[in-house]
């Protein structure tokens, strides 16, 4: 478990202070990888800023699932953060992409925060304009990029987020991710394995 000090040291950049209350009323949790921590049609009772690790946001419909976007080591979910202003239940779910270190802040201080610390405030607006980046690039792969050209990138997003190359992914689970069928998956990884782009191995999958 992170000790208090270096929690105060990650926690810095929001100011001493406000990160010394946040220290006092959140919960700092270890979670496994493929852990969901925020559930559609819930509602928020918790704010989650990331640690360590990597978590990632998808949208789900019936057996179909899109991620949206990721959320880094330092960073928050804007989507939950918006159901909390609203006292909306989730519209997305979150599931850790690594084993993570997450620190949850309960929402009433939040929203009593946000007046009173500009940098909490400003951490907020910074995190809509990321999201707001990454599902603008989300569409856009979508509708003009072929689906052999979204695969390859994102593993390299994979590799480069979590530093893991080879990294250890079934075929069913990046067709979840990226909603398509598993037989698909594996044909355009054959493909890109022919192109040099990519090796399979048993502990994953290698970039070039």
């Amino acid at each position: 478990m992170i000790g208090k000090l270096e929690l105060e040291k990650k926690l810095s950049y929001l100011g001493h202070e406000l990160a010394a209350k946040i220290i006092d009323v959140s919960l700092v949790v270890e979670v496994e990888k493929n852990t969901e921590i925020v559930k559609e049609g819930q509602y928020i009772k918790y704010i989650p800023i990331v640690l360590s690790g990597l978590v990632k946001v998808s949208t789900r419909k019936e057996d179909k699932e899109l991620l949206l976007y990721y959320i880094r080591p330092l960073e928050s979910c804007v989507m939950s953060f918006s159901a909390c202003l609203k006292n909306e239940v989730s519209k997305i779910f979150a599931s850790t992409d690594d084993n993570s270190t997450i620190i949850l802040i309960p929402t009433e201080n939040v929203l009593k925060w946000i007046n009173e610390y500009p940098r909490l405030n400003g951490l907020f607006y910074q995190q809509y304009n990321l999201r707001y980046l990454d599902l603008l690039e989300t569409i856009n792969e979508l509708l003009f990029d072929k689906l052999d050209k979204r695969l390859f990138e994102y593993l390299k997003e994979k590799v480069l987020l979590t530093g893991k190359n080879p990294y250890n992914i079934s075929h069913r689970e990046i067709a979840y991710e990226l909603g398509t069928a598993r037989e698909v998956i594996t044909r355009i990884l054959k493909k890109l394995e022919m192109e040099n782009k990519i090796k399979q191995f048993k502990e994953g999958i290698r970039i070039l």
